[in-house]
């Protein structure tokens, strides 16, 4: 539960973050960060999935580009349902998106299954078994 809270912390302050790198995304205060990124969250389980599936074709013609259309629909969908959070226009929300991902993609690795923050050294990684450690 405590790994699950604290990817949810790593996504609110890349939406913050995000809010102050790019003039397109305005956040009011923190509880709508947390808000939107418990919506994002939840969209990018449910939804995200389905619209990959149904825009595969794109996708693959793309080379894989129109993923930032994906999550920038789902940055616009949670600004237009959550107070405090806008995003306005579909480049601010192309960046919005990558900023968000980067970010949270930069700080989740260092997070570990029990939501631990942890420093891995690939260096020091010994094989015990059938596991490195």
């Amino acid at each position: 539960m405590t790994a699950l809270f604290i990817r949810w912390i790593i996504l609110t302050v890349s939406i913050i973050a995000a809010s102050y790198l790019l003039e397109g995304i305005h956040v009011r205060d923190f509880v709508s960060a947390f808000l939107a990124a418990a919506l994002l969250g939840v969209l990018n389980v449910l939804l995200r999935p389905i619209l990959i599936i149904l825009t595969l074709p794109i996708t693959i013609l793309s080379l894989g580009l129109f993923m930032f259309v994906i999550n920038a629909m789902l940055l616009a969908m949670v600004s237009g349902v959550i107070p405090g959070f806008d995003v306005q226009g579909f480049w601010a929300a192309v960046f919005g998106s990558l900023i968000i991902s980067g970010i949270s993609w930069l700080l989740n690795s260092f997070i570990i299954d029990r939501g631990r923050i942890q420093r891995v050294d690939y260096v020091d990684l010994k094989k015990k078994g059938d596991r490195w450690e």
